[in-house]
């Protein structure tokens, strides 16, 4: 084969793999119902959730409970559209039982990061009238940590305010997501 052959063949596998990762990507997106729908209803049952767990801890006299109902259904919201097409796009033509465990690794981690992220910045905002300025070294490390520890302190109280209502709804949520995704794959 001379290299101007090889060269059109390379192209030709090139394009055919990029056709390829593109429909993939394409078909793993999420349906406009799954994310108008899916959205606030994620984000409802992560807030029922926070709630239940409060009231069964505290009886719901939690000094800052609408603040805290609200980044825990913003975090709910914020991760539904991207776990949903990350656990699709790792399952795209596996089992049932590997979509399973995609969407309930994709939808808890996720909505765990985001809502932790949420809290670090609300954390970050609290903090920053004792930080340096903007843009110094200081401030970099100031950020950095103030960040960590918010991260941590979700970790550690803010978990257990997805127990027991955000449990049972991942595991029935996962569930029906991935057979839904076997119905569409037909």
């Amino acid at each position: 084969m001379n290299e101007t052959g090889a060269r059109a063949e390379a192209k030709s596998a090139y394009a055919s793999a990029a056709a390829l990762k593109r429909s993939r990507f394409l078909r793993a997106l999420p349906s406009a119902t799954e994310v108008v729908v899916g959205t606030p209803a994620w984000g409802l049952l992560m807030v029922a959730s926070a709630w239940v767990a409060l009231w069964l801890r505290e009886g719901a006299l939690t000094f800052h409970l609408a603040e805290l109902l609200v980044m825990y259904g913003m975090g709910g919201m914020l991760a539904w559209p991207l776990a949903v097409f990350l656990a699709r796009f790792a399952t795209l033509g596996r089992p049932a039982e590997t979509r399973f465990a995609a969407y309930l690794l994709c939808l808890s981690l996720g909505t765990i990061a985001v809502t932790a992220m949420l809290f670090a910045l609300d954390y970050r905002v609290f903090y920053a009238r004792w930080h340096a300025d903007t843009g110094t070294r200081t401030w970099l490390y100031q950020f950095a940590f103030t960040s960590l520890v918010a991260f941590y302190q979700f970790l550690v109280l803010g978990v257990r305010l997805y127990l027991p209502v955000g449990g049972a709804a991942l595991l029935a949520v996962s569930l029906w997501l991935a057979g839904s995704q076997r119905r569409q794959q037909r």
